[in-house]
């Protein structure tokens, strides 16, 4: 799944006008059978099950009488901005994002449902120029989405191999900003995703890192759900349909790869075969899986998606990219782990 504290003000006021212009700065009544009168979800243009579902109108087809709004993001920044808005009911960020966001000075109040992915080698590092190694990046332009799991993963990058942040020039840039900016041959580097990472490596960029490996290093991004509290506790049976149908999306990709495959190629404009190489480059999860220790666990025992973003939040401490670090606990109770397990009973 980005922007800095110091941007927040003026994207917030956007994200307010967003509001007011698009779903309404009130929210609508609740239908007849009790389902929201509109559901509205922030999706961004990355080849999971996310983009199944928009595909495919299983959401529309399942809640009849819930009108729903899909609205694209850039980044899991944005994503956050429309939170603090209330602008969104769901969305999709980075983990790096959402760290953020359960952390001071933002605490947003929402919970992550669902692990669209965990990140593989649709994020990586790339540069041109001559560069082989992340050292060699010392002194040049590297561009990425602040506060994304990218910039999360490039700062990791960076300080494994000895450089600090200062020995580099990090530029602030949205993925499409990257890929226009890598064109004109104003930056020097980028840590980035599919579908502008892959456009990067076609045009030069020589890989010098997946978040693949730096997952395996101990430094795991995902791009992860999250739904406004509110939203949670007043619709509960709407949020289990979404995680049901997202669950739907993940069976999909396991049963019949060339469905799958192009409905992601229609949301990104791919064929269905790069749709499929972006694709087996993301770790998907099902409903089982998810409910595993290793991921977001029960409500009896939180998974170690909790522990991650606690490690997470460590990181940009050091980094100065949070106030604070919060408690285990509170990542803990931000995982939706009761909603998971209460939309699969029985299964």
């Amino acid at each position: 799944m980005k922007r800095t504290i110091l941007a927040l003000p003026l994207a917030l006021a956007a994200a307010l006008a967003l509001t007011a212009c698009g779903s309404g700065a009130q929210e609508a009544k609740p239908a007849a059978d009790g389902s929201p009168a509109t559901l509205r979800i922030g999706y961004q243009l990355i080849p999971n099950g996310d983009l199944i579902v928009k595909d495919q109108k299983w959401l529309e087809a399942a809640l009849p009488n819930t009108k729903i709004v899909w609205s694209k993001f850039d980044s899991g920044g944005d994503v956050n901005t429309a939170m603090i808005a209330g602008s969104l009911d769901i969305g999709l960020a980075g983990s790096s994002p959402v760290t953020r966001g359960l952390s001071a000075p933002l605490n947003i109040p929402y919970k992550v449902p669902w692990i669209f992915d965990v990140i593989g080698d649709n994020e990586a590092l790339v540069a041109r120029g001559g560069v082989t190694d992340v050292k060699g990046l010392a002194g040049k332009r590297i561009a990425t989405p602040f506060s994304s799991t990218a910039h999360y993963s490039l700062l990791a990058a960076l300080t494994e191999a000895g450089l600090s942040e200062s020995g580099v020039k990090i530029l602030d840039m949205e993925p499409p900003d990257i890929q226009a900016a890598w064109q004109r041959g104003d930056i020097d580097a980028a840590y980035v995703w599919t579908p502008n990472l892959a456009e990067l490596q076609k045009n030069g960029g020589k890989t010098l890192v997946t978040s693949r490996e730096l997952a395996q290093r101990g430094k795991l991004t995902a791009d992860l759900a999250v739904v406004r509290g509110e939203f949670a506790q007043k619709y509960p049976k709407a949020l289990q349909v979404w995680l049901q149908q997202q669950d739907r999306a993940v069976k999909l990709v396991r049963s019949d790869k060339a469905t799958a495959s192009a409905a992601i190629g229609r949301q990104l404009n791919l064929d269905p075969a790069e749709a499929a190489r972006q694709l087996d480059q993301l770790v998907l999860l099902d409903a089982a899986e998810q409910r595993s220790a290793d991921y977001l666990g029960t409500p009896s025992a939180p998974g170690k998606l909790a522990e991650n973003l606690h490690n997470a939040a460590e990181f940009l401490k050091t980094q100065q990219k949070v106030d604070a670090v919060p408690e285990l606990g509170v990542f803990q109770k931000g995982l939706a782990t009761q909603e998971l397990t209460d939309a699969f009973a029985g299964n």
